[in-house]
């Protein structure tokens, strides 16, 4: 398996660890992951510089597509309130992306390790 392979798969696998750490990895939204992973392939057979930011972007990929078809996710579990919203992953496009409270810039957890707080 090549490198992209690689990355692509270790990729899936921990955006689908922190679907799972929040009990939404059904099957619909496998499919989700599996079409934001053929989506960045794509990409990064465009910008080969890309395959380092792979493991945020497929994270912000499928927040935004269970955005539009299921709501916020995940939700913050920094700030448990009446009003709820959503992590959000920085850096946008580098290296080593985590789940941030944009209210408190607080780090939750780095892609992939939501399961300590969900």
């Amino acid at each position: 398996m090549d490198q992209l392979e690689q990355t692509l798969h270790a990729a899936r696998a921990l955006v689908l660890a922190d679907l799972e750490a929040g009990k939404v990895a059904d099957a619909d939204v496998v499919s989700l992951v599996e079409e934001a992973v053929s989506h960045r392939r794509w990409w990064v057979e465009q910008w080969p510089e890309g395959v380092a930011f792979v493991n945020g972007l497929i994270a912000q990929d499928v927040q935004d597509a269970l955005l539009e078809r299921y709501g916020r996710w995940p939700l913050c579990p920094v700030c448990l309130g009446s009003d709820p919203h959503a992590l959000d992953i920085e850096p946008a496009l580098g290296e080593d992306p985590h789940w941030v409270c944009s209210k408190t810039t607080t780090s939750v957890a780095r892609v992939g390790a939501l399961n300590k707080w969900l």
